[in-house]
């Protein structure tokens, strides 16, 4: 799962970044309204976790136009002023929960689980292809109800190749949606991981069909049928 962070208080933005990388997100975090309303547009997420007193931008500004531009991704706002009209505001400009700083990570953690039960068309967040699912809130990787443990990169490119079943994804979109919009990734640095991949969820299982299929100057795709 990939969010994005819009904060500009520097400590409480790599605090936050670091508390979600250790549950496995893949975060890309931003300082000010301009920037982030510009990643919100160019890039997919699956989450925007956004500060509502930003330069360049506030957040509600960037909320109305998100919404307007027809994105509809979970939004979770922050500010440190808790007035009623401040939350009236926010949500009524589009965001779907809303935060008063100073915070408890395992409040921000609960917050996003609810956010993420909310799937724009489906009632179900487990990810399942034929005897393998995935978990996005609990995390949990089965094959055949035996239990896989992946790395933190690992669980992000297999949820990634789930959600886009029957899709061919290159490996420059795999690095857009798996790692960090400033990351320096090599392509190999993909093959690597699938390979990794492969190892966890394929080697152990001899007897079934390999799950993660390569399509030859194009890149990877998991297949459904």
């Amino acid at each position: 799962m990939k969010i994005l962070v819009v904060e500009d208080e520097i400590k409480l933005a790599e605090a936050i970044k670091r508390a979600l990388e250790l549950h496995k997100y893949v975060v890309d975090v931003v300082y000010d309204g301009e920037k982030g309303l510009d990643l919100v547009i160019g890039e997919k997420y699956d989450l925007i976790i956004l500060d509502s007193m930003l330069p360049k931008m506030d957040g509600i500004e960037i909320c109305k136009e998100i919404r307007k531009a027809g994105i509809g991704t979970p939004l979770l706002m922050l500010t440190a002023r808790g007035q009623i009209d401040d939350k009236v505001n926010g949500l009524d400009a589009g965001a779907d929960d809303y935060m008063v700083k100073p915070f408890s990570f395992e409040e921000l953690f609960a917050r996003i689980r609810a956010l993420v039960r909310r799937p724009e068309k489906t009632n179900d967040t487990l990810l399942k292809i034929k005897d393998l699912s995935l978990d996005p809130i609990s995390f949990q990787v089965k094959r055949s109800d035996k239990t896989i443990y992946l790395s933190t990169r690992e669980f992000s490119l297999l949820e990634y190749l789930m959600k886009n079943k029957n899709k061919i994804l290159s490996k420059e979109q795999i690095v857009n949606n798996v790692w960090s919009y400033d990351a320096d990734i090599l392509f190999s640095t993909v093959e690597v991981h699938i390979k990794h991949l492969r190892d966890k969820i394929e080697a152990p299982f001899p007897d079934k069909d390999p799950v993660i299929k390569t399509v030859h100057g194009f890149g990877y795709t998991i297949e459904e049928n």
